[in-house]
């Protein structure tokens, strides 16, 4: 298993990257494609993880105003959820952060995978929203300096 990052839009990464977005968000939860592909690709850092060269998990990050990141498009290929890849993709997001000395991650996390990020450490800040019509709450987690 591996995880690679990118900031092109040129990729074969961003590439994987798309591919699971639009079978997890447009085909499964019925998102439309002009929300899924939003005015913050050009600003992200995409990850996809892989495993025996297949593309299984992905998620992006963005740099917030105030110097943290913003975790986005956290999806996982339906055959292959309930393994851990998510939390192991989530947790590498964390590592480079902590290298970045980024002061925190915060999230849009929908109300049915809430209690995953509570596992990570993450904790709820603020009311409930909707996102593409699901029900989402802002999700904070400070990192040590």
């Amino acid at each position: 298993m591996k995880i690679i990052s990118t900031r092109s839009l040129n990729s074969t990464i961003y590439q994987d990257s798309l591919k699971i977005r639009q079978k997890v968000f447009v085909q499964e939860q019925h998102v439309p494609n002009d929300l899924e592909i939003d005015e913050h690709e050009n600003d992200c850092c995409y990850y996809v993880l892989y495993n025996e060269n297949l593309s299984l998990a992905t998620a992006r990050t963005y740099v917030t105003s105030d110097g943290g990141w913003h975790i986005q498009r956290v999806a996982v290929l339906q055959p292959y959820r309930q393994q851990g890849y998510a939390r192991k993709m989530l947790n590498y997001i964390e590592q480079q952060a902590l290298k970045q000395q980024i002061p925190y991650l915060v999230l849009g996390a929908q109300d049915q995978a809430q209690g995953f990020y509570l596992k990570l450490g993450f904790k709820v800040n603020g009311p409930q929203y909707l996102d593409a019509g699901i029900k989402h709450h802002e999700m904070i987690k400070s990192l040590p300096k």
